[in-house]
């Protein structure tokens, strides 16, 4: 049965974006959010499924009616025989995770953050490193929505394959989510490198350990020559052969270390902005080499406690240490004091026309700055560089790029939008941040 509220603020995880709907449903049922868009529709009114607030945009701001995906989770079915499962979209990707471990069943590979439901993290394209897919929706093998008109529609590659193609990232545009089939494999290992290099090292390496491993994750301080460099490698061991890190180690890397103390040299550093360089010097150099192995979700997750704004770009695999390169020069002859690390990924070329590794593939050149700290200046100096490169902004993380200078970098964004049109040709699932990067 839906619940309804009035007087709900919305705002998302790094506090940037707020919305007060004017009204606040949690469905329980398919039949409730078809019950829900029609009425919007009827009225005039837009309507937004919400996640858990992960993007740093607006992309699910609603402005009028919010669907809260609490009541939409669990599993619906478990294919052995075709190696699938499919989820409630409001399933969190960690109870995802859990359920899978249960089934002694694993997805191929994941971002480092696991809190987003599967419609919020695959709809903005959240990915990971590495592996034959990186992203979570280049991993799908089905999925249901409802449409615009209210219609439910089942999408995979053999019904309905021209919205299975084009919907798996449909920006929360093309219809609300409600299930999700996701392809999967028995659980596995494993092994977890980490070590400090030198930015020269580590660069003159990349695409050795890019070669060697299967997920590889390198993390830059501004400010310094250091790096931590994380290589991951699956193993034939069983699960339950794994040997994780210690509780205590885990305590003192995972929480200690990466939040606790992080956490508080970064409000330093807000107060403080000059002692920036320094912090980050001593940060570098307190990073520690370890090895361990473990089942896969627990080494591709990682918590996140501190909290912040970002913005990631998707670069040419050719270009990508270049433009690094480039933003680091820029970086260092500026006045920023940047505390937060740069991250650099990687992934291989995908099929999904709004997919940021769609057709080539792919560096992702991530930077960060504390949820308190103004990030315009240092994202916005830095955005020209990564788009004149060809780079696409992640959807779910901060830029100011716009449906005309958008339009150019995806060969399909035509047909994006022709869906929208046949799925959604009321806009009832528009928002401002929408029409901004999608036209009206």
């Amino acid at each position: 049965m839906t619940s309804a509220v009035r007087g709900h603020l919305w705002r998302n995880w790094s506090g940037l974006e707020e919305a007060v709907p004017r009204h606040v449903e949690t469905p329980t049922s398919v039949e409730e959010v078809v019950d829900a868009v029609r009425r919007a529709r009827a009225a005039g009114r837009t309507v937004k499924m919400t996640g858990t607030g992960h993007s740093f945009t607006a992309i699910a701001a609603p402005e009028h009616t919010l669907l809260c995906p609490d009541g939409l989770a669990g599993i619906l079915a478990v294919d052995r025989t075709a190696m699938t499962v499919t989820a409630r979209a409001g399933t969190a990707l960690t109870d995802l995770n859990l359920a899978l471990e249960r089934l002694g069943l694993s997805l191929h590979n994941m971002g480092d953050i696991a809190e987003q439901t599967l419609a919020g993290a695959t709809s903005t394209g959240t990915h990971g490193t590495g592996g034959t897919a990186a992203g979570l929706a280049a991993q799908l093998a089905g999925l249901e929505l409802v449409t615009g008109t209210g219609e439910v529609v089942r999408a995979s590659a053999t019904e309905n394959p021209d919205v299975f193609e084009v919907a798996r990232v449909g920006l929360g545009a093309l219809g609300i989510l409600t299930s999700l089939t996701f392809h999967v494999e028995p659980l596995f290992v494993l092994e977890a490198h980490e070590q400090p290099m030198t930015w020269d090292r580590g660069l003159a390496a990349y695409d050795d350990m890019v070669a060697a491993a299967h997920h590889v994750d390198l993390y830059w301080f501004p400010h310094t020559d250091r790096l931590m460099v994380k290589q991951n490698v699956r193993t034939d061991l069983d699960p339950g052969e794994q040997q994780p890190p210690s509780r205590a180690a885990a305590w003192w890397e995972d929480e200690l270390v990466s939040n606790t103390v992080f956490g508080g040299l970064c409000r330093l550093g807000e107060r403080a902005p000059a002692l920036v360089p320094h912090i980050n010097r001593v940060a570098g150099r307190a990073q520690s080499e370890r090895r361990y192995s473990d089942l896969a979700h627990r080494v591709f997750v990682t918590p996140r406690r501190v909290r912040f704004r970002e913005m990631e770009y998707a670069v040419p695999r050719e270009v990508g240490l270049d433009v690094l390169r480039e933003c680091r020069r820029v970086i260092d002859a500026s006045d920023w004091r940047i505390a937060f690390p740069v991250e650099v990924r990687t992934a291989r070329a995908d099929d999904i026309p709004l997919s940021t590794s769609y057709g080539r593939d792919t560096v992702y050149l991530a930077f960060h700055v504390p949820a308190g700290t103004d990030h315009r200046d240092y994202f916005g100096g830095l955005e020209p560089i990564l788009r004149d490169a060809g780079g696409r902004p992640h959807w779910g993380k901060l830029h100011t790029r716009t449906a005309a200078d958008l339009a150019p970098s995806y060969d399909r964004f035509g047909d994006f939008l022709a869906l929208r049109d046949r799925l959604d040709p009321d806009r009832v699932f528009a928002n401002e941040h929408l029409r901004r990067i999608l036209g009206d």
